[in-house]
């Protein structure tokens, strides 16, 4: 259990600060590779799911980057100012839209093709370690999506244990 003081929670104690804390210093370590290229990292993460999933309704974009509606339509209207992409009605269902890459916005998957591995060498970090880390993240996703509600991820949970608190 999370130690407290007569205060409440220690922050040092806290797995969702260091979630938080990690989640911002990635971003910030994408901003300089990505601002070149006019993206910022959630455009970078629309277009990774559209490299694999173009053309998708918006939906599957909102469920693979964990977005509501109300975040993804900026990042899509900025990503359509850009050339990047194009919204089209659904021909199976006219009341949906489908999001698809223009040739601009497939072009940009080969100069981003080196963008993880750069990265990765800069911070002299580890591919096995980086893989056992994205596991465990995604088992911690899992959970809490199961708990929410949303169930996202298509694999079976493993459980977090009994050490997974997440304050």
């Amino acid at each position: 259990m999370p130690a407290t003081d007569q205060n409440g929670p220690l922050l040092r104690d806290q797995i969702c600060f260091r979630l938080y804390a990690a989640s911002r210093l990635v971003t910030r370590l994408y901003q300089p590779v990505l601002a070149p290229l006019g993206l910022t990292y959630p455009q970078y993460i629309i277009l990774m799911i559209l490299w694999e999933f173009s053309p998708c309704r918006i939906g599957v974009l909102g469920e693979q980057a964990r977005l509501n509606s109300n975040t993804l339509t900026p990042l899509l209207k900025r990503l359509q100012e850009q050339g990047m992409i194009e919204r089209q009605r659904d021909p199976s269902d006219e009341r949906a839209v489908r999001i698809a890459l223009t040739e601009r916005g497939w072009a940009l998957r080969e100069t981003c093709r080196i963008i993880p591995a750069r990265l990765l060498a800069e911070l002299g970090l580890d591919a096995p370690g980086l893989a056992n880390l994205r596991d465990e993240l995604d088992q911690l996703l899992q959970v809490l999506d199961h708990s929410a509600g949303t169930d996202v991820l298509a694999s079976d949970a493993a459980g977090l244990g009994d050490g997974g608190a997440l304050a």
